[in-house]
């Protein structure tokens, strides 16, 4: 039981949620999903996560100053995913660990919350031997609905410390919305809606500087990572 952990030798402030129940169908976590919490202040997001009425509530949350709060013990359900699918897989609330990041999505993710994001992670994936490709956003699960933790949260750091991926350049590629789609599939994107919410997604993510119709950058990318890394 993960109660009580210690990142990096910096204590990890208790702060338990009632939102939270056992994980279904016996799955323990193979992905970590990244949110922001698009509050005004980690106080009115820590309040939010922990109140029964909202029913809502992730494993962990960090404020801007660094500062990291766990709410729901690691081998439980916690409810931050909601609808959505990865993989192919739903329930994704069951298969993964939430990460709250105090932002409002309007501004850049302080250093000092970068910082123990990637002390976390790290721990967080040598625990449950979660590969760099487990992590992801929730807009990439939820791309119909969600756009956390959007274009400013800096994912090639994260990539560049072996704690999640990242396409390799490469030539560019026709742009053709069928192989992009099969691609995204591949790599786990929920397809179904069509191409628009998937290039959106992808872009948060990958392209943020990204525009207008599909490109054949995006096409090189997105073939790269379904080759490299298969949900």
């Amino acid at each position: 039981m993960v109660v009580g952990a210690r990142v990096a030798n910096r204590a990890v402030t208790r702060r338990p949620s009632p939102n939270f129940s056992p994980r279904r169908s016996g799955y323990t976590p193979q992905l970590v999903v990244l949110h922001f919490t698009a509050m005004q202040s980690c106080r009115a997001a820590l309040e939010r996560l922990c109140a029964p009425a909202h029913e809502v509530s992730s494993h962990y949350l960090i404020g801007r100053d660094g500062g990291l709060f766990q709410l729901v013990d690691e081998e439980m359900r916690a409810w931050h995913a909601g609808a959505g699918a990865w993989g192919g897989q739903s329930d994704v609330n069951s298969r993964s660990i939430g990460i709250e990041l105090d932002n409002t999505g309007a501004h850049p993710f302080s250093a000092p919350q970068m910082d123990r994001l990637t002390d976390l992670l790290a721990g967080i994936l040598e625990r449950w031997n979660i590969p760099p490709k487990g992590v992801i956003g929730h807009s990439d699960l939820a791309p119909m609905r969600k756009s956390d933790p959007g274009p400013r949260f800096d994912w090639h750091r994260l990539a560049r410390a072996g704690l999640s991926v990242w396409p390799e350049p490469g030539p560019a590629l026709p742009a053709d919305p069928a192989i992009f789609l099969d691609c995204a599939a591949r790599f786990g994107y929920p397809t179904d809606h069509g191409l628009a919410p998937i290039l959106t997604a992808f872009r948060l993510r990958f392209r943020p500087w990204g525009t207008g119709p599909l490109a054949p950058a995006d096409m090189a990318a997105i073939a790269d990572l379904a080759a490299r890394h298969p949900a």
